[in-house]
């Protein structure tokens, strides 16, 4: 074998070079999207999902209240006022759009399969007014894969959530049970705000939001204290929970009385955590408390974690279509072709840089001259 003398030449790089590109060309072309875990439960969850914003609107649509185009600019209805009786904290208009996305289903979908969740199986879930429709992904999720919910709820909600006093979570639940969108809903309900017990609203915030919890009809948690309220909710969770211990628990939003305090909201990584490292919770909420007792947690203070992470839209405007998202397809190179590719690629640079491509070329040439 006789090798090349000497430097390759600038022009053989070259050839090698643009060869390669050609190569990459051919095998970035081959990516073919396929279909991801749970693809069948991911589009049932996202089409529910969508489902409940169209029948939210059309509610928010039939009661007369108008829909403020500019702070939704996607016309959900989804969007609630900057500020109402029953607003417990503030909040970004843009955020609350990012949560608009009915494929955010899916991404509960995901998490709750990672946490080994199965039909079943009993998941509690935290949540408050702020994100409406991460709220409904929740529970619709855990039906999805044929488990049981058992929601628990603060009826407050941040600036542009569910903070209208006559169209609360609550009230949009009864709507979703109505049509057929969900098959649970909250088992139990607390103003939300300060210590749980809607310190920071007015008299008249307060009574607005104790009037929703009665006209919804579920039970009502109103203790004198942020820690009693924990207790309370602990209770309710293990009266509902059935025999055995809960699958995995989401907290969705900020509520004190899922995470504690606000410290613990900034401690616990988002998305799912098979267990909590141990920390110097400044109070244990019923999160923590869950966690304790091994239940994988699933904390979703917003959407922002989950756009990034599942590749879904991060500007929801118009809304995205169900089923788009590397949620559910992701693209995959052709391994065959790649190894292939490689293979053959690694002889071009072997034959290049060290063969004496010119000898073997035109080794038959010189032959044949020598012969005449």
């Amino acid at each position: 074998m006789k090798y090349q003398p000497g430097k390759v030449h600038a022009a053989s790089l070259v050839a090698l070079a643009a060869a390669g590109l050609l190569l990459l060309f051919v095998v970035e072309r081959a990516k073919a999207p396929v279909m991801q875990p749970h693809f069948v439960e991911k589009m049932e969850a996202a089409t529910r999902a969508e489902l409940a914003m169209r029948a939210i609107k059309e509610t928010r649509l039939a009661s007369g209240v108008p829909i403020d185009a500019v702070n939704d600019p996607n016309e959900t209805g989804l969007i609630g006022l900057g500020f109402s009786l029953v607003t417990t904290d503030r909040g970004s208009p843009e955020q609350k759009i990012r949560a608009l996305d009915p494929n955010l289903a899916a991404a509960f979908v995901e998490m709750l399969a990672r946490a080994r969740v199965e039909e079943g199986d009993h998941v509690a879930i935290a949540m408050t007014g702020s994100f409406p429709l991460l709220n409904a992904s929740a529970i619709i999720a855990v039906e999805a894969l044929g488990a049981v919910p058992v929601p628990i709820t603060s009826v407050g909600s941040s600036m542009w959530g569910a903070n209208d006093p006559d169209l609360t979570w609550l009230d949009m639940e009864v709507v979703l049970l109505r049509e057929g969108i969900i098959s649970h809903r909250s088992v139990a309900a607390s103003r939300g705000g300060g210590d749980d017990g809607g310190r920071g609203l007015t008299p008249e915030g307060r009574a607005l939001v104790d009037t929703a919890i009665v006209r919804s009809g579920v039970i009502l948690v109103a203790e004198r204290s942020l820690d009693a309220s924990i207790r309370r909710r602990m209770q309710i969770y293990e009266d509902h929970g059935g025999k055995d211990r809960y699958a995995a628990y989401i907290n969705v939003g900020g509520g004190l009385a899922s995470l504690g305090s606000e410290q613990v909201g900034q401690l616990v990584r988002p998305g799912l955590s098979r267990r909590l490292h141990e920390r110097n919770f400044p109070r244990r909420g019923t999160l923590v408390r869950m966690a304790q007792r091994g239940v994988p947690i699933i904390h979703v203070p917003g959407p922002d974690p989950l756009i990034g992470r599942y590749g879904l839209s991060v500007s929801p405007t118009p809304t995205p279509a169900v089923g788009t998202g590397d949620i559910f397809y992701q693209d995959r190179y052709n391994t065959p072709l790649a190894g292939t590719v490689a293979v053959l690629y690694g002889f071009l640079i072997f034959a290049v840089v060290r063969l004496d491509l010119k000898h073997y070329l035109f080794r038959r040439a010189r032959g044949g001259e020598g012969a005449r």
